[in-house]
Parts: structure tokens; sequence; C-alpha cells
């Protein structure tokens, strides 16, 4: 059974499973912001940084949980351009290995279309690579609003597309 919490002030255990969420993915090649091999203190690096914003109270994060830990984790950007109070994005919304194809996924987005709704959030975006997540996001109700070529490396090199999708929460 897996559970989703909001973490605030996340402890190092917290922090060096996220990081090994983060390692998986760029080793499973997803395109999510770094290249292979990720360290491990890279890795922490990055979580230390999304801990603070949390602790500003400008991002949410979301984990998901079950008997082994850690599993899965999705991020809300809360903190937008001063014209945009109304919209969120969706970041590194990423599923370890272990767990893929369990429905983790999708129990993340419910819990980060709903933290966003309780936050005031009218609209969400995201991008991920075209082709990673795309069913899920379909299948969730998310609106592909358009692809760009190129965007991004792929973690072992090449160049991938991305794929831009929104939801309206109203």
């Amino acid at each position: 059974m897996v559970q989703v919490r909001q973490i605030t002030a996340p402890r190092q255990t917290e922090l060096a499973q996220l990081a090994d969420i983060l390692i998986d993915c760029v080793a499973g090649g997803a395109s999510v912001g770094f290249m292979h091999p990720l360290s491990q203190d890279r890795a922490l690096t990055f979580w230390r940084n999304v801990a603070d914003d949390g602790a500003t109270g400008s991002r949410i994060l979301l984990v998901a949980e079950d008997a082994t830990g850690i599993i899965g984790t999705v991020q809300i950007v809360l903190e937008q351009p001063e014209n945009q109070p109304h919209r969120g994005d969706i970041s590194k919304m990423l599923v370890h290995r272990r767990g893929r194809k369990a429905g983790v996924g999708a129990v993340l987005m419910q819990a980060a279309e709903a933290a966003a709704r309780h936050a005031g959030k009218t609209l969400l975006v995201l991008d991920t690579a075209n082709g990673d997540a795309a069913r899920l996001y379909e299948r969730a109700g998310w609106t592909l609003s358009g692809i760009i070529p190129d965007y991004a490396l792929l973690p072992y090199g090449g160049l991938c597309e991305t794929a831009i999708y929104y939801r309206r929460l109203v």
C-alpha cells in the first residue's frame, strides 16, 4: 500500500532516499535535468535546495511511501510571477524503477492536484520528455499543449523532445 505525505523539513534519511530515487531515474534514462552518472553528493545538494524552497513555502514536496520507504516524489512549485498567482508548476515527478507500473505515479499526481487546489491554484503546468510519462498524464486528464523538439539532453547523451501539458483545477 502506498501512502502520500508532504515533507516540509526532510530528515537526513529522507533526503538520502530522495537522492537514491533521483539517481535511479537518471540511471534509468529519465530526462529530469541531470546527466549520468549522477553522484550522491550532487543529488543530495539538489534535494537540500528543494527542502529550502519548501521551508519558505514556495514549493510543496510530496513523497509516496511503501513498506520499504520513499518510492516516489513530486513537487508543486507555487511561487510564480506576479501576474500568475493562480498557476503552479509540477516538477520532478519521479518514481523509483522498483515502483513503476504499480500506480505510484497516478497516486502522486492526484495528491499533487489536491495540494495545489488547497494552495489556491486553478491551473497546473508541466513538461516531460515526450513519451516518458505521457500516458500517465493523459489518463489523469492533462491536456497536451505542444511538443518542443531537441529540448534537452538525455542522461546518456542525445537530444530529446519535451511535451508541455496543462490541467485546469476548477
